[in-house]
């Protein structure tokens, strides 16, 4: 039986995730924070060393640097051991002087890499999804059923078809047929390959185990073929033996700010859907060197607090409070989610007359996305807006009704950010 040792794990991390703006206009989607100090390319990093793997790859593209330092100040392995965490950037060749087109596209223009770890088997993840996954049961299932690849799939309602992979699954695991974000009510009737009312479709998570041969082959022999969902797989299935490996915990596809936001706010409940606390399968991140955080005569139901904030005589219910945030006396937070700050604010920052790093005193933030760094002043009034609402302004966005502040946004003092009455 082959080992985990001989998998090679590639996480996407390029694409630019244009539905998550304005999270992503300074950073890439992977390097988004979520949980108060994590990031998304945090989950999928840590699952695989949970799992075993400890040769990772990260194909990089669009607005790299801040995931580019959040990986090499991260995961550092000693001398003595063989596993990496390496950042395989965009790069012009003499065969490709282009950027990468597609997920299929980013593995072909990195062939010479993958090639080089001389793995048996390519795990393709992505880097934006939040789920907790030990993949050796799914290589096991791989290696057993003698499959060339793999897919991660999951039942899913009727309704949630249009919107992701669906595929068609006989009682064996063997996928026969597979359509992109179908749309006709009546080709997902085609496709219910489960008998089960409530989740009669099987959809694909996006993960991916291939023999590495046949991702070469796949990739090389089809140079049109720029991504994996949309023409990889389904030319795949018609020539190599496709399996579907069934997941039946949490997965969730970070993929517009309605979905981070409500993720986000799901993780504060006393019984949250996605545990962060699982001691045998931790979720790893960059180690602060920060203070506990001090909650001076204020009240808090529901809030997933990080460490380094100060919070004075403030009121907060339902949210997220990122590392080094600052709440001043006076302040009403509900719904939101708050990143925190990089760094606290100084007397230059003083002097300057802009307001300091954090929420200032008697403000009212509900229903908002506060991205990290941002200042915003006293008697501040921030309100969700109808769903479906999209407006941007120099300092602030609405998307699908949400507020969202972006990094290093100043909100000045007195400023009220609500539907019209």
């Amino acid at each position: 039986m082959p080992a985990m040792n001989d998998i090679l794990a590639v996480i996407l991390a390029g694409g630019r995730g244009t539905r998550l703006y304005p999270l992503n206009k300074l950073r890439s989607k992977p390097a988004v924070p979520i949980a108060g100090k994590y990031r998304l390319i945090d989950i999928p990093i840590s699952n695989c060393i949970n799992s075993g793997i400890y040769r990772i790859d990260v194909l990089t593209q669009f607005n790299s640097h801040s995931l580019h330092r959040h990986i090499s100040q991260t995961y550092n392995f000693d001398m003595f051991h063989t596993g990496f965490v390496e950042i395989l950037a965009a790069e012009q060749t003499f065969e490709s002087t282009g950027w990468y087109q597609g997920t299929a596209d980013a593995i072909r223009k990195q062939l010479f890499q993958i090639r080089s770890a001389r793995a048996k088997y390519v795990l393709i993840l992505s880097g934006d999804h939040l789920y907790r996954m030990d993949f050796a049961p799914m290589a096991e299932f791989h290696w057993e059923h003698k499959a060339d690849i793999t897919v991660a799939v999951q039942p899913v309602a009727m309704e949630e078809g249009p919107r992701l992979g669906i595929l068609k699954q006989d009682p064996t695991g063997h996928i026969s047929d597979f359509v992109e974000k179908p749309k006709d009510p009546a080709i997902l009737k085609q496709f219910v390959s489960r008998n089960d009312a409530a989740r009669p479709l099987i959809c694909s998570m996006g993960i991916y185990l291939f023999n590495t041969d046949v991702l070469i082959d796949l990739v090389q022999s089809n140079p049109s073929f720029d991504d994996f969902g949309g023409d990889i797989i389904p030319h795949a299935i018609h020539k190599y033996s496709v399996y579907g490996n069934e997941f039946e915990g949490y997965w969730r596809d970070i993929g517009t700010i309605r979905s981070f936001y409500e993720t986000n706010l799901d993780l504060t409940t006393a019984n949250p859907p996605f545990n962060f606390y699982d001691a045998e399968n931790p979720i790893y991140t960059h180690s602060r060197f920060l203070p506990g955080s001090i909650v001076e005569d204020s009240m808090l139901k529901d809030v997933l607090l990080a460490e380094g904030c100060r919070i004075q005589k403030a009121e907060i219910t339902h949210s997220v409070i990122g590392v080094r945030s600052i709440i001043a006396s006076g302040t009403v937070v509900k719904d939101s989610v708050l990143m925190g700050s990089d760094y606290y604010s100084n007397e230059i920052d003083a002097v300057s007359g802009k307001p300091s790093i954090g929420i200032g005193p008697r403000c009212s933030i509900e229903g908002a996305i506060v991205d990290k760094n941002a200042r915003i002043g006293a008697d501040v009034v921030i309100r969700p807006f109808p769903r479906g609402t999209d407006i941007t302004t120099e300092q602030w966005v609405v998307q699908d009704g949400i507020v969202v502040i972006p990094k290093n946004s100043i909100i000045l003092s007195g400023t009220h950010i609500e539907p019209a009455a």
